[in-house]
């Protein structure tokens, strides 16, 4: 997932702490007598290596057939051009048992800074927690129950957590670390080395091969899927997006109405939502006007009054919003305004990634939202509680090292010089004009603000025609950026994903 605090900023925390100069002590005076004594070396000190890989045998229900299967923790060790070793990044894979040939998933989440936690138990593996959802609490019991939406009936399963995150460690110091690990291009670069590494460790190279990334993850897929077939020489079959930080950029949101066309959908399928009235149809609609009067009626500006008065009631209608509030707005609904204003009365905050999750405002009265995400808040106990019990009791995996579900280290230490505006977009462009088999499934919750589904409509609709058109599609659920937590969206990402699998 991607980490927003604080003043929201679409799907990347792009903030940094101030850092503190410190006093330096006052130098001490030579000491004649050991004025020409040779300083004191102190002994290289290797970093502290992670355990050997472990296994456990497992076994699940799936559509009444019962899957025994194999839960491994391992690692993949990174090393620089000198064969030092400079991180090593640790897996959890699921794979079945007794069988060949069979397709192998890899999945990332995003942040920067979040480990595969949330794809891993929330969405596809075998084992689920509950998180996410209105009413969830960080306190409830952190209990794993079998996962029915689990993608382990159809394919293998390797949750891959990036360097700081999980139970991943640099072996390198804290600037080497930065330039190594920590920049979008170097994590492309060393996330595709360790599917490659995967894969020939464990015999997999000639299998289909499969990528699910989410939010950031989501921008890393493209990216990763031609960084693979580019320069390591590994082709994959398919490339899943969930809730993808696809395109950030959209323009000037002073001209284009772009900006204002990518969020108005998800802000209204809140409003259904809560007024229980969310259907594809009334979706569809939304979508039709959000491309046709709403996009015309921005352009026109104050040089047809008629219609942006009608393109404000319009919208005021749509997301059941305070009329003078839309009307000072000018009918461009900002993500951070909004979330405050929708449940101001109650004195609750909403949420980026699902705009229904809320939470009590502590600061109320303060001009910025001061609280951390609601959302947010709540599902790094349930997670990081679950994956360590499961990773140290059930499999056996130990270490004492601390778990990173999101790292505020890595999001704040990430290098944000590299220019973001065009996404991976060229990058998922170039994949599929190269690959004509490759095939590429968006996936969107219709509440989500972080990375609203409209920006990959959008994205998608001016690509140009590569071969058969049906092979990059974009489908959304009820729900928000984890939409995947709710149980009634497992059997519909499972079949979408089983068909694509399927199909190449």
């Amino acid at each position: 997932m991607a980490m927003n605090l604080r003043r929201l900023a679409p799907a990347l925390l792009l903030f940094a702490l101030p850092a503190f100069a410190q006093k330096p002590d006052a130098a001490p005076k030579p000491d004649a007598a050991k004025a020409d004594a040779k300083p004191e070396t102190k002994p290289e000190t290797k970093p502290e290596m992670l355990p050997a890989d472990k296994s456990v045998t497992q076994t699940i229900t799936v559509n009444g057939k019962t899957l025994h299967y194999t839960a491994t923790v391992g690692t993949i060790t990174l090393k620089n051009a000198e064969d030092k070793p400079t991180g090593q990044v640790v897996y959890t894979a699921y794979t079945l048992d007794g069988a060949k040939d069979r397709p192998v998933t890899f999945a990332l989440n995003g942040g920067p800074g979040a480990s595969s936690v949330y794809l891993n138990l929330g969405a596809i593996g075998p084992k689920h927690v509950k998180f996410g959802n209105a009413g969830d609490s960080p306190s409830d019991a952190a209990t794993l129950t079998d996962n029915p939406g689990t993608w382990l009936d159809f394919t293998d399963l390797v949750f891959i957590d990036p360097i700081g995150t999980g139970f991943s460690k640099s072996l390198v110091d804290e600037a080497t670390t930065k330039k190594t690990f920590y920049t979008p291009n170097t994590d492309i670069q060393y996330l595709s080395l360790v599917i490659y590494k995967w894969l020939v460790k464990n015999d997999r190279l000639l299998d289909k091969k499969y990528l699910i990334g989410e939010s950031y993850g989501g921008y890393r897929g493209p990216r990763v899927t031609y960084e693979l077939e580019s320069q390591l020489g590994v082709a994959l079959n398919g490339l899943v997006l969930v809730s993808p930080y696809l395109n950030p950029e959209f323009g000037d949101s002073n001209l284009s109405p772009i900006p204002w066309m990518t969020t108005l959908p998800s802000i209204t399928a809140a409003h259904l939502e809560a007024e229980h009235k969310l259907t594809d149809d009334a979706m569809q609609q939304v979508i039709a006007y959000t491309k046709g009067d709403y996009a015309s009626a921005l352009i026109k500006g104050n040089s047809d009054p008629a219609a942006r008065q009608a393109m404000i009631d319009k919208v005021t209608q749509m997301t059941g919003l305070d009329p003078v509030y839309v009307k000072y707005a000018g009918g461009r609904l900002d993500t951070g305004s909004y979330l405050r204003e929708v449940h101001r009365s109650q004195g609750l905050l909403g949420s980026v990634y699902d705009s229904n999750v809320t939470a009590l405002d502590p600061f109320p009265y303060s001009p910025y939202q001061e609280a951390n995400d609601p959302l947010l808040d709540s599902i790094i106990a349930p997670t990081t509680t679950a994956m360590v019990d499961f990773i140290t009791h059930t499999v056996g995996w130990k270490t004492d090292d601390r778990y990173y579900a999101l790292s505020m280290t890595v999001n704040q230490q990430w290098d944000r010089s590299t220019n973001l505006r065009d996404g991976s977009v060229h990058e998922l462009r170039q994949a599929v004009a190269s690959d004509p088999k490759l095939r590429v499934l968006i996936v969107h919750g219709w509440n989500d603000l972080s990375c609203p589904f409209m920006g990959s409509v959008l994205t998608v609709d001016q690509m140009p025609l590569l071969g058969d058109p049906g092979r990059v599609s974009v489908h959304e659920f009820p729900g928000g950026h984890m939409f995947y937590t709710r149980p009634a969206n497992g059997d519909g990402l499972h079949k979408l994903a089983e068909t694509m699998v399927a199909t190449h």
